[in-house]
């Protein structure tokens, strides 16, 4: 970890999780007691893993391993390694020396098969907050596992003094009956085991979340007709700004507004998201440790002519191998500058960059919430289709 972490690197000897193996809240049913298998004959253990300072570092063998296992888990529920993250890109994510981030894992015959993970800002309005995260392999689900790992990052949570718990957790299938989200936008399936464990647990859904993709090479004469009219509606009050890499210091202060404004401005549904402020500083740290990772970054940004600050920008990263695929950041028109065209004009300036810059990649993929239509406008208008969907969910959490 980072000096500046308050977290050791890791826990000296496995933590027994203080739940039960069989969670009665759990609604799969327990391992067959006649399977052989090592985990079925002793109590879970969950294990906190040391998070290194590099890829290449002795200690960073259990790092690889738990992003190998979660990308095998992402895979197998979309039949593809399209959402995968390699070691050397997640990394600087959990180097971040504004966040308290750690990661556990439960083993079974020494090889890692469910994760779990815990984050949180270290302070302001967003430390009252946990992002959890639990993942178990195909093969040890309705173990009990899940339900141990969901209730001892819960646990890390409450110890630590944290009142809410936000969890995004994939939604599979179509089945019918559906469970809708507070604002009508979305669905997710009732009967879904994800969603009755959430359920049983305390948790409830708050919003919806879709995945989209969007197939390159665009066609750029339907490109070309969305681009014009969003020049048009921008007007000379507008002004566009593109740039590959290390961002330039004249923007870092509106940039870092810009990045507070999306935990305020972006529709947060039935889930009540703390404003996390931003600095130039921690976006600048931020940025540099993404630039030490194999991804390129592309951004677009907006600025308002007559004041000559930024009404809103956009970030697209894209991995080392052309035959993978890019992932669009964050992208934001701040309320008072919206319905100018800017949303469009910033999205076609991030798929321009990059297929100037770097030609060959087969797709980009976003995230957006269900019920923000004017930014799915955006990205339907510019080719972007749904490829699938998860839940926000969330549940107060009592000392």
């Amino acid at each position: 970890m980072t000096p500046t972490d308050p977290t050791p690197a890791a826990d000296p000897t496995p933590v027994a999780d203080p739940t039960p193996a069989a969670d009665p809240t759990d609604p799969t049913p327990a391992a067959d007691p006649t399977d052989p298998t090592p985990i079925d004959r002793a109590p879970i253990v969950i294990e906190r893993i040391t998070i290194p300072q590099t890829i290449d570092a002795p200690d960073a063998a259990d790092f690889v391993e738990t992003v190998a296992v979660e990308n095998a888990i992402r895979a197998d529920a979309i039949g593809s390694d399209d959402l995968a993250w390699l070691p050397d890109e997640q990394l600087p994510n959990w180097l971040d020396a504004y966040k308290d981030m750690r990661w556990y894992v439960v083993r079974d015959a020494g090889r890692i098969v469910a994760t779990g993970s815990y984050e949180s800002r270290l302070d302001g309005d967003g430390a009252s907050t946990a992002y959890v995260d639990v993942m178990v392999l195909p093969s040890h689900r309705r173990r009990g596992i899940g339900s141990a790992l969901l209730a001892h990052v819960e646990e890390v949570a409450r110890r630590e003094g944290r009142t809410q718990a936000i969890a995004y957790v994939r939604s599979t299938g179509e089945a019918e009956p559906r469970l809708l989200p507070p604002t009508g936008a979305g669905s997710v399936g009732a009967g879904d085991a994800a969603v009755q464990l959430l359920q049983g647990a305390g948790w409830v859904l708050g919003q919806v979340v879709r995945c989209s993709r969007l197939a390159l090479p665009v066609d750029e004469e339907a490109l070309a007709g969305i681009r014009d009219r969003a020049r048009a509606a921008a007007g000379d009050d507008y002004r566009l700004h593109t740039w590959v890499g290390r961002s330039p210091e004249r923007w870092l202060d509106d940039l870092a507004a810009l990045e507070t404004r999306m935990s305020t401005d972006a529709p947060s549904g039935g889930v009540d998201e703390p404003e996390d402020v931003w600095t130039p500083e921690r976006f600048r740290d931020a940025e540099e440790k993404a630039l030490a990772g194999p991804r390129t970054r592309f951004t677009a940004v907006v600025e308002h002519v007559p004041t000559g600050r930024l009404a809103g920008f956009s970030q697209l990263e894209a991995p080392a191998e052309r035959s993978r695929p890019a992932f669009q950041q964050d992208t934001l028109v701040l309320r008072e500058h919206r319905g100018h065209r800017l949303g469009w004009l910033l999205k076609i300036a991030t798929t321009d960059l990059l297929t100037a810059e770097r030609p060959g990649h087969p797709g980009v993929f976003t995230f957006n919430a269900e019920e923000n239509r004017p930014m799915l406008d955006v990205n339907e208008a510019v080719g972007f289709v749904p490829f699938e969907y998860e839940g926000v969910w969330s549940r107060r959490l009592r000392p």
